[in-house]
């Protein structure tokens, strides 16, 4: 449900797997895998290829009535009209999982989705539409979807495993959820200078900027007692650290944790360039609304939220900020 680049790469990889799988989401997406097919690659360009006439890609969610599993990727934004669109449509028996950005997805599904089995689920990995009914899977990550009962969910993750990717199934997915989230927050970044996630990594003037922001929001984390756990091979807690060393070291020891693919963005970019509304309010802004619910400021994120909403007002894309433009923009010291 809202298959865009995650969706169609998950379901692409299932059906691959002789998996039967529905897609649902836009007519652009839908018309161009009519006419290409699809197919999904890793990071090391190992692809699988489904011919067109093969791929069940539609707009309407009734083409999901009959659904084992759900896997719900729209935008956060979207979350509450799409539950309430499967509640009408799908059996109390399915179970449904969100892959969507922020932390509280899940529930605002529940809250619509009565008794149904609804899980939590968080996708580690960032992927890009090439086009052509092209996706490339452009980072290093894993799938993590909320255990629960034995079930299809679980034959899924199975699947998925077997075609590369790296699943896990804890019981509490809220603390990877808010890990995830910090991990997230240089999404804006990318959103308003325009810069890659490997351009990001590499310049030390951008690293900057994303320390700050994630240094900020760890420290909302502390004062609210917000678990966070370890998401890959480092606890969130240090990243401020780790952005902030030299770029040869930070190079080398970023090269142990995770692989980029130079074509790299943030679905964030990705929204202003087609025009569209942001997650902002579920990723920075999520930090600000934590903070003061205890009272406190977040400052750097609350001017990151207004930065984003500007641009999207301003439907011209990303507004290309220079590193020196976005400190300026956010009161940070060179």
């Amino acid at each position: 449900m809202g298959a865009g680049a995650i969706g169609c790469y998950v379901g692409g990889l299932l059906a691959a797997r002789g998996v039967d799988v529905v897609l649902v989401g836009r007519p652009r997406l839908r018309d161009t895998i009519a006419t290409c097919g699809l197919s999904v690659e890793d990071l090391d360009g190992r692809g699988r290829s489904i011919p067109k006439g093969e791929v069940r890609y539609g707009e309407s969610p009734e083409a999901l009535a009959d659904r084992e599993v759900v896997l719900v990727c729209v935008k956060s934004a979207a979350t509450t009209e799409a539950g309430k669109t499967l509640d009408a449509i799908v059996p109390q028996s399915a179970t449904i999982v969100s892959l969507q950005n922020g932390v509280r997805n899940a529930d605002l599904l529940r809250d619509v989705l009565g008794a149904r089995d609804v899980r939590g689920g968080i996708v580690g990995f960032n992927v890009v539409d090439k086009g052509e009914g092209r996706f490339r899977r452009t980072t290093t990550g894993p799938l993590v979807v909320e255990g629960g009962p034995l079930g299809p969910v679980d034959q899924m993750m199975f699947e998925l495993g077997r075609e590369g990717l790296v699943v896990e199934s804890p019981r509490d997915v809220r603390p990877l959820q808010w890990s995830k989230l910090v991990m997230n927050l240089n999404n804006a970044v990318s959103a308003l200078t325009d810069a890659t996630t490997a351009t990001i990594l590499a310049e030390a003037s951008y690293r900057r900027i994303v320390a700050a922001i994630m240094e900020e929001a760890i420290r909302v984390l502390r004062v609210s007692q917000t678990k966070t756990a370890r998401l890959g091979p480092l606890p969130v807690s240090l990243f401020p650290r780790l952005l902030r060393l030299p770029t040869p070291i930070f190079r080398f020891v970023a090269r142990a944790q995770i692989r980029i693919d130079p074509e790299a963005r943030s679905s964030m970019w990705e929204d202003l360039r087609l025009g569209r509304k942001t997650e902002i309010d579920e990723l920075n802004g999520e930090i600000v609304k934590l903070a003061k619910s205890r009272g406190e400021d977040a400052p750097i994120n609350a001017r990151i939220v207004s930065l984003v909403r500007a641009a999207e007002e301003a439907k011209d894309g990303s507004p290309a900020m220079t590193p020196d433009e976005l400190s300026e923009a956010l009161s940070l010291r060179h």
